[in-house]
């Protein structure tokens, strides 16, 4: 199938355009298909995305055939007040997953919704989900409640913290990347695992839809994406391990990896609440090689505005890779020129633009108080240094090997006085609280289960060496809780007391409040 028909076919089965003179064929349900659960995402002020997939027991699956999905959505959890229905189409090619595109609701308002399949005595329901809609552009609006996520390495640890984090009751959850992981489970467990699968290391697109499976059978993350809209973007692990662009980690031949990359994006496209227009390419220049549009701005009123980033499609390779390897190392800044590299880029160059001209927008953006503008992207951007007296030591994948790059964001952030930064990140597993070189604050999550490679001993050299991280801390799994106002922005650090334990709590560890006006976050006692 060629990327022209697959854009073709999203679009159909997202609703947006009719499908009339096309005949679909009738399957019979013996077992529930929405195995996977359901979500939604993309929030506007008249709508979002309704997701789900269909699962099939049968080894035969449900073949080539394409099934109509009837979805509601209601103001209550009954569904006696429908405020929107209509039917989407899941398509084999897509892997039978639903992505309905929906217009025409309140803004600003809470929602139910649910999908249905089948007739008579065979029909089949999913369960129900909540979701909202975005306050109109403009509006001034008093609070947001949101989380915000990474790394949940399946056999690393229990999704634990998705149990408070549902309780939170937030308005969003952002997910910052390593949804899933592509490795196959050694032949010979590590005590650190606490649960096992049985698949290979994802290569073609039916690997990644198993993985994308298997992360998706957890109840406590179906419940988490049933409580309200996710907003999503990617690190690595959604293709494999530090790779760069077209560029694997092995080093596999260009064309191999591109058909592998394919596949992957391909596979997050039809487990993520992503608009057809995800996977539409050229948009704003920035399409290439059969990509996937991630990087997206959601406007929530007047109150803050997310720029979702994409710092993995479209990036220049890391610089001095070990010998006939791809991927990250560390690095001596004397011993590798390729730092000095001015035009190198961790957003590719039209990002980076559309980015510039976004946060511009925003400082210009002419309401009753300025919006904050909240960069959701993958890694830590604060830099953090050796313990004094050593020369400083690099590592390759994350902002710190794009110095020239991280400079350039930090100066498209200082060229609008007026602007209310506010950087969260993901991927290093680590709690990271900073003042980014008094330009932004950042709030670095932890990850939701995957291991950290930091010693806990390290910990103290980070506050004598590093003047700008208000707190550190690599020992907790878990997530963050942001509570965000005209006037004061709130994050709660969530720890789990252990991951390897299903009946686990998590509590806050940390918390932290930044002033509108001021980079640097004050500690608050919990």
């Amino acid at each position: 199938m060629n990327r022209r028909e697959l854009i073709r076919i999203a679009v159909l089965s997202s609703g947006l355009q009719a499908l009339s003179g096309v005949t679909y064929s009738q399957v019979t349900f013996r077992e529930n298909p929405f195995k996977l659960g359901v979500a939604s995402g993309a929030p506007t002020p008249d709508g979002m995305v309704l997701w789900t997939k269909l699962i099939s027991d049968s080894v035969f699956g449900f073949g080539d055939n394409p099934i109509d999905v009837t979805w509601q959505v209601a103001h209550d959890e009954k569904f006696e007040r429908v405020a929107l229905q209509g039917t989407a189409t899941a398509l084999p090619q897509l892997g039978h997953a639903v992505h309905a595109e929906l217009r025409g609701l309140k803004a600003d308002r809470w929602y139910f919704y649910r999908f249905t399949v089948g007739s008579g005595a065979s029909a089949q329901m999913s369960d129900v989900g909540r979701t909202r809609t975005a306050p109109a552009l403009g509006l001034k609006v008093d609070k947001l409640r949101f989380a915000f996520a990474s790394c949940q390495r399946w056999e690393h640890g229990y999704y634990t913290a998705y149990r408070q984090m549902v309780l939170d009751n937030p308005d969003l959850v952002v997910f910052l990347g390593d949804y899933i992981y592509e490795y196959a489970s050694p032949k010979i467990l590590p005590s650190s695992f606490v649960r096992d699968h049985n698949l290979r290391k994802a290569v073609t697109l039916a690997d990644y839809r198993d993985r994308y499976a298997l992360h998706k059978s957890d109840p406590l993350l179906q419940a988490a994406h049933r409580a309200c809209p996710w907003l999503v973007t990617w690190d690595d692990h959604e293709v494999q391990n530090d790779y760069a662009n077209d560029q694997s980690e092995g080093l596999t031949p260009q064309a191999d990896f591109l058909i592998q990359r394919a596949a992957a994006y391909q596979a997050f496209y039809e487990h993520m609440p992503l608009p057809a227009s995800a996977l539409v390419r050229g948009l704003a220049g920035l399409g290439q090689n059969d990509g996937v549009r991630v990087h997206q701005r959601v406007a929530w009123g007047a109150l803050a505005n997310f720029h979702l980033l994409d710092c993995r499609q479209f990036r220049d390779y890391q610089v001095c890779p070990k010998p006939s390897r791809g991927g990250s190392t560390m690095v001596l800044t004397s011993q590798c020129e390729e730092l000095q590299n001015r035009s190198r880029t961790m957003l590719g160059k039209p990002q980076e633009a559309w980015l510039a001209e976004g946060l511009a927008l925003d400082a210009k953006q002419n309401v009753a108080g300025r919006p904050w503008s909240v960069m959701a992207q993958s890694t830590l951007l604060a830099q953090v240094n050796e313990p004094a007296g050593k020369e400083p030591r690099i590592w390759t994948d994350g902002w710190a090997g794009y110095p020239f790059a991280r400079k350039r964001l930090l100066e498209s952030m200082q060229a609008q006085p007026s602007l209310h930064p506010v950087i969260l990140s993901g991927d290093v597993h680590l709690n990271v609280v900073a003042n980014v070189e008094n330009t932004a604050t950042e709030f670095c999550g932890t990850s939701l289960t995957s291991h950290t490679g930091w010693h806990p001993e390290r910990e103290p050299s980070f506050y004598k060496d590093n003047p700008s991280v208000q707190y550190f801390n690599s020992e907790k799994r878990g997530y963050a809780l942001a509570e965000v106002t005209p006037q004061l922005w709130t994050t709660t650090l969530m720890g789990v007391e252990d991951v390897r334990s299903e009946s686990s709590v998590t509590t806050p560890i940390a918390k932290f409040a930044v002033e509108r006006g001021n980079k640097t976050p004050q500690p608050i006692t919990i």
